[in-house]
């Protein structure tokens, strides 16, 4: 079928749909096994043994469980995909651990599952508090916080179960040194402990109030609380010591007791390297040191720690590093395990690494296809769309200029009437005028009474005719006469006369005929008129009057 620039985009979707399902129906026939696979506890087992000293192995088997597991049962692959994510985590690869999160949250969405969601967003919501995030950190964390209350509410857990979202709270309040807050979620957790539930040990818990006592400021009473700790953690999580030293280690450091302080950052240091574990927190503990070595005005100490701090900082957090490469990146990062690593178990799987490895290079490739594909469309449609918004646009600009002309045209139509109707009144007054004068000079067959009344009658008919044109003018001139009467609030009727003569363009011997007055009775009012809108003397009244 031949795509044109007429095919509809419901059509075109279809096409590309039909094509990635047919590339991976091919490729899918490359990843099928030939050898059964043991189950997945004993493969959560071996990968929890290589965890420590193999990192990549274990996520290695753990991806290959993963792959077997998916079709059959996704809460088996959604738990490998946790456990991958906690090891990349550790070793602050965190582009990995992001990928390990986002598929496992995409399969909790099409089992839909509360409880399993909520642990996702648990653990997501700490993996932006490690990687510096803590909008984002604080958005998942809640999210998991009103799931779990939902699930107490409707009988599912108890409440001994939020003890978990209140400590990983707690723990990120105190790194954004909102240290109030993390005091009040810690001794929620203690609140809401069971013991029957057992949701986190208790050795975790007391770890962080010690941590928060120290930052409120109960140095003594910190350090006295890590000590009951230390023989726990030795047996049950070897590899969290890498926290507790360190922290240990900033209490002394407060304290300034910089000998202690040195010794436990040293802890510290051997056990992330014991354990590989906390990578993150090394940059860290080698900055902790500088400023020990500072202290101490050991300089030289301290600029070998300042550069390791540095260069850890830089391989670890920095975009270049090869651990924080995007995912879109081509990379062969199997192949450079394989080089790094020596156990047997890696060896056993090079084949079907590499096979999966042109898996993912041929996804990458008809992934980028689609997108340039996709682009094309979408540039197309954009112009499209700018052509006929620049068209639109056109016209309405058109249509606009064409009111205004027209409006424009009325207005000029409309005062030529007014012109026309005030010379209409200057001749009926200079008839009237004549004829006054004609009754003055007649021998006496007039009564004076008739006369004087007629007189009379004249006057009114003036004034009248004035007011007639006046209502004219306003009517035609709405807006000039309102602003002409609130800039300037003093004018006098007569001087509003002189205004709108001069806005209809009346020469100054046309405004003495017509106003019944003298030439030089107008100059006067126009001075006077000047005065009164405060004009300077290089400012045309014509000119201004017209303008408003």
């Amino acid at each position: 079928m031949k795509l044109t620039r007429y095919m509809p985009l419901k059509q075109v979707n279809k096409i590309i749909l039909l094509i990635l399902i047919f590339t991976f129906q091919l490729t899918w026939s490359q990843i099928i096994r030939e050898k059964y696979i043991e189950k997945i506890d004993s493969v959560a087992e071996k990968a929890e043994k290589l965890r420590y000293k193999y990192p990549d192995s274990a996520k290695v088997i753990l991806q290959q469980r993963f792959e077997q597991v998916l079709p059959k049962d996704t809460i088996k692959a959604i738990d490998i995909l946790l456990r991958i994510a906690n090891i990349s985590g550790t070793n602050a690869e965190y582009m990995d651990s992001y990928d390990a999160f986002w598929k496992a949250l995409l399969l909790v969405d099409e089992i839909d599952n509360e409880m399993l969601k909520s642990v996702i967003y648990k653990r997501l919501g700490r993996f932006y508090g490690y990687s510096g995030r803590k909008e984002q950190s604080f958005e998942y964390l809640n999210k998991s916080l009103s799931i779990d209350k939902d699930l107490v509410a409707k009988g599912v857990l108890e409440k001994g179960d939020l003890v978990v979202d209140y400590y990983l709270l707690s723990s990120n309040y105190r790194e954004a040194e909102e240290i109030e807050l993390a005091h009040q979620y810690i001794d929620s957790c203690f609140l809401y402990y069971s013991e029957s539930r057992n949701p986190i040990d208790k050795a975790y818990l007391n770890f962080e109030k010690a941590v928060v006592t120290s930052l409120q400021g109960n140095k003594h009473e910190a350090i006295e609380l890590i000590k009951t700790l230390i023989p726990w953690f030795n047996k049950n999580d070897p590899s969290y010591l890498v926290l507790v030293y360190k922290y240990w280690g900033d209490i002394y450091l407060d304290l300034g007791d910089l000998k202690k302080s040195e010794v436990h950052y040293n802890k510290a240091l051997q056990n992330s390297e014991n354990y590989n574990s906390h990578i993150d927190f090394t940059p860290l503990i080698y900055e902790k040191l500088t400023e020990l070595y500072v202290r101490k005005e050991d300089y030289k100490k301290a600029f070998e720690n300042q550069q390791k701090a540095k260069n850890l900082d830089v391989e670890i957090f920095d975009s270049r590093s090869k651990r924080n490469q995007s995912l879109l990146e081509i990379k062969d990062k199997f192949r450079i395990e394989k080089k790094k690593q020596e156990d047997l178990i890696q060896l056993q799987h090079i084949k079907q690494l590499e096979q999966e490895e042109e898996i993912t290079n041929l996804q990458r490739i008809i992934l980028i296809a689609v997108i340039v594909f996709l682009v094309i469309i979408g540039v197309v449609y954009f112009n499209y769309l700018k052509s006929k918004h620049k068209t639109e646009k056109l016209l309405i600009r058109k249509n606009k200029e064409l009111e205004i002309k027209k409006a424009q045209e009325l207005l000029e139509l409309k005062n030529k009437e007014l012109a026309s109707s005030a010379l209409q009144l200057i001749e009926k007054d200079e008839f009237l005028k004549t004829l006054k004068a004609k009754v003055k000079g007649t021998d006496g067959s007039i009564k004076t009474q008739e006369v004087n009344r007629l007189l009379r009658t004249i006057s009114v008919s003036n004034n009248n005719n004035w007011e007639e044109f006046k209502l004219r003018f306003i009517e035609v001139n709405k807006e000039f006469y309102e602003q002409i009467s609130s800039k300037h609030p003093k004018l006098s009727q007569g001087d509003q006369k002189i205004c709108a003569l001069i806005k209809l363009n009346f020469s100054s011997k046309d405004m003495a005929r017509l106003l019944g007055i003298s030439v030089e009775s107008v100059h006067t009012t126009r001075y006077r008129l000047r005065k009164k809108m405060g004009l300077s003397r290089s400012t045309n009244l014509e000119d201004y009057i017209n303008s408003i």
